[in-house]
Order: C-alpha cells, then sequence, then structure tokens
C-alpha cells in the first residue's frame, strides 16, 4: 500500500478519498498524520485547478511523498458562478456549513425552479515526482433547493439537489460516490494512476 499525502485536514474529505484510492493501493493520509505543517500556504488560485495545484505542491515539496491537492466547491448559475473558488469561506473565516448554507438560500430568494441549476466541481492534482502533475476534473449538475434536505452529507450537500430530486445529503457514501463531482474526479484520476503506474512497469 502507497502513501498518499492529502493537503487537507477535512476527515470528511479524507474518508471519501480513502473509499476511492484504497482499491488501487493507494492509502490517503492528511498533513497532520504526514507532520507537515500547512499553516502558512495559502490558495491563491483563481480557479479550481490553480488551488489544486498549489496545494498538492507544497504538500509534496514539505512531505517529500506523493500527494494530492483537491479544491472544490459549488457554483450556483443565478449568483454568476458564486460561491465558487470561495465556497469554504462563503459566510465568512468561522462560518459553520449550516451558516453557509443560509447564506445561499438568503441569495437565493425569489430565484424560481427553473433558474435553480447549479454544479458541484472538483479539481484535483496528483505530484507523483518533481517531474510530473496530474490534473483532473469532475462536475455534478443539479440545482440549488429551497430548504435542506437529508442528513448526510457535509458542505452544501443538503441543498444540493439531484435531477430525480434527492439532495446530496440523502444518498448513501456508495450512491454520492457514483455521481459526485469528486467521485468523477477520482475515477479520472485513478485512471490517469493506473496509466502512470503500468507505463513505469
Amino acid at each position: 500500500m502507497m502513501r498518499f499525502v492529502v493537503a487537507t485536514q477535512n476527515m470528511d474529505k479524507l474518508e471519501e478519498m480513502d473509499r476511492l484510492l484504497r482499491p488501487i493501493g493507494i492509502e490517503p493520509v492528511t498533513l497532520s498524520m504526514a507532520g507537515v505543517d500547512f499553516s502558512d500556504v495559502e490558495e491563491t488560485g483563481s480557479t479550481f485547478e490553480e488551488n489544486a495545484s498549489i496545494k498538492a505542491r507544497a504538500a509534496f515539496e514539505r512531505s517529500g511523498k506523493p500527494s494530492i491537492g483537491d479544491d472544490s466547491g459549488l457554483a450556483v448559475d443565478a449568483l454568476d458562478g458564486a460561491p465558487g473558488i470561495y465556497s469554504a469561506r462563503y459566510a465568512g473565516p468561522d462560518a459553520t456549513d449550516l451558516d453557509r448554507i443560509h447564506k445561499l438560500l438568503d441569495n437565493m430568494k425569489g430565484v424560481p425552479e427553473d433558474k435553480r441549476t447549479a454544479r458541484f466541481v472538483c479539481s484535483i492534482s496528483c505530484v507523483l515526482d518533481k517531474d510530473t502533475e496530474i490534473i483532473v476534473t469532475g462536475t455534478c449538475e443539479g440545482s440549488i433547493a429551497y430548504e435542506p434536505k437529508g442528513e448526510g452529507g457535509f458542505g452544501y450537500d443538503p441543498v444540493f439537489l439531484l435531477p430525480d430530486g434527492r439532495s446530496f445529503a440523502q444518498l448513501t457514501d456508495g450512491q454520492k460516490d457514483a455521481v459526485s463531482h469528486r467521485g468523477e474526479a477520482m475515477k479520472l484520476l485513478k485512471q490517469r494512476l493506473s496509466k502512470y503506474f503500468n507505463d513505469k512497469k
């Protein structure tokens, strides 16, 4: 089992990545589990791809191990793509998931159902060595609910509706992995990693 450092302290995110990477022989660990100080790394990119790359490169430089950085968020058409790359900071630096959801719903007041389209986006950068970086992006199309639905998930999951009317927070882990933006990006990453390792044999 190879150990990859994931540039996150979010255990929900690590758990998702663990489910998706372990089957191909990769054990993801958080920054703190790898003993990496990341406190001074700033996400200064203007896109999900740039921020993912900043995180992965910094984790690789500091740990010396293959590293993964991901940047994901919610892009709402009626809000001109907001909250976008600012999804985690949408309601301020110390806001909770609920605070962010409430701000989003407040900003969506009066928006009719057919204009509530949105998508989750996830870009993942994987730095394997100083010369090799893989970047992939997955998306999941949906819409914004009028109120939270479901008890599972995290972040904006309770207000993100799939075309069948279920929110991300109403899905099992397996159901979410099969359709989510991160699941899609991880499938693409797995394909690229498998090719990379096969080519090196």
